[in-house]
């Protein structure tokens, strides 16, 4: 295993220069760094991170922790996370994925073991663990779901307004009998679109029939089985408003099953704007939520708190954009023109 002694004698310095050096101290010429850099990339070497935290008191760790990983947290929202963080993330550091529900001894949520943690909040749930890790002292930014408590660092998207956006949008083209396949129940964001989707309807004067509200629970499959339901319907909705382009796809193929086009039978419309969401035929008209936007936003505050750790916590909205494609169009049954 190649240490930094190894480096020191081909670089002709002291091992003490290379550690300064590869820990980007300012002592160091840049020139100096560059070479030992260079050096030291190819000879493959790779830190001790066990000895160098014992040195720092660092663990080096940055812990992200969803509500769940096996329930609500799709692939693409899991994979948006991520890359967002790792813009941003120092490769000094180990990033570990975990879900919240998964922890069963809050004990081992500490400072020892995490430099900081990253909370990707679904739901209300939470907060048991958001305020274990604050009292721990552990530096931590809350992404994902706006909280009431401003001494949290928190980012977070308008999810309801973007909502409303995309279904006051449908009823511009003609559409008077929209539906909407819900998110996982008991989940922040599902509740925040459904209000978004709800604003719509009541702005516009729209009955709230309870058969044209599906619940899903943000996969494929549930959206492909409460497009069946709705689909079974004497009289279809002619548009469906999905919590997440996941079920939005699952919808779709339920269309394609039934031989519903799309859009010329059924208008869809997804959240998210996942990377398959311009891939999908036809390609999915949906609410842009920057995810990665997010993460990457909160990884830069919590590299500040963990510099800094009295910077004044921060609460940052996040836009949303509703991003049209092709699976939206004027209702067949109903124009723009003589509908009332």
């Amino acid at each position: 295993m190649i240490t930094i002694k190894d480096i020191a004698r081909v670089a002709g310095v002291s091992h003490t220069t290379v550690s300064r050096a590869l820990n980007g101290n300012p002592l160091i010429k840049p020139d100096t760094r560059k070479r030992i850099m260079k050096i030291a990339s190819e000879m493959n070497y790779v830190p001790n991170y066990s000895a160098k935290s014992l040195v720092t008191k660092k663990s080096h760790t940055i812990g992200l922790f969803f509500s769940s990983i096996d329930q609500g947290t799709s692939s693409s929202f899991l994979v948006d996370a991520v890359k967002g963080i790792h813009q941003v993330l120092d490769e000094n550091y180990l990033l570990t994925v975990s879900g919240i529900d998964s922890v069963h001894n809050l004990e081992a949520i500490n400072p020892r073991r995490y430099d900081g943690i990253l909370v990707m909040s679904q739901s209300d749930m939470d907060n048991g663990f958001i305020y274990h890790v604050k009292a721990s002292g552990i530096p931590l930014v809350v992404l994902n779901r706006l909280l009431d408590d401003p001494g949290i660092t928190n980012v977070a998207a308008d999810d309801r307004k973007g909502v409303r956006d995309a279904v006051d949008s449908a009823y511009a083209m003609g559409h008077r009998r929209p539906a909407i396949i819900e998110g996982k129940s008991g989940f922040k964001s599902s509740a925040e679109r459904k209000q978004g989707y709800l604003d719509s309807l009541i702005a516009h004067g729209i009955t709230l029939d309870p058969r044209y509200f599906v619940q899903g629970d943000y996969s494929i499959e549930s959206g492909y089985a409460a497009m069946m339901q709705l689909l079974s319907l004497a009289a279809p909705p002619t548009v469906v408003f999905c919590c997440n382009d996941d079920m939005a796809i699952g919808a779709m193929n339920a269309c394609y099953d039934q031989g519903v086009d799309i859009p010329k039978d059924m208008s869809l419309i997804g959240f998210d704007d996942i990377m398959f969401a311009q891939y999908t035929n036809p390609s999915l008209t949906t609410v842009r939520k920057p995810v990665s936007e997010i993460s990457k936003e909160g990884m830069k505050l919590l590299i500040s708190l963990m510099e800094h750790p009295n910077t004044p916590p921060v609460q940052k909205f996040t836009k949303t954009e509703l991003i049209h494609r092709r699976s939206v169009a004027c209702p067949a049954e109903q124009s723009p023109v003589d509908s009332p």
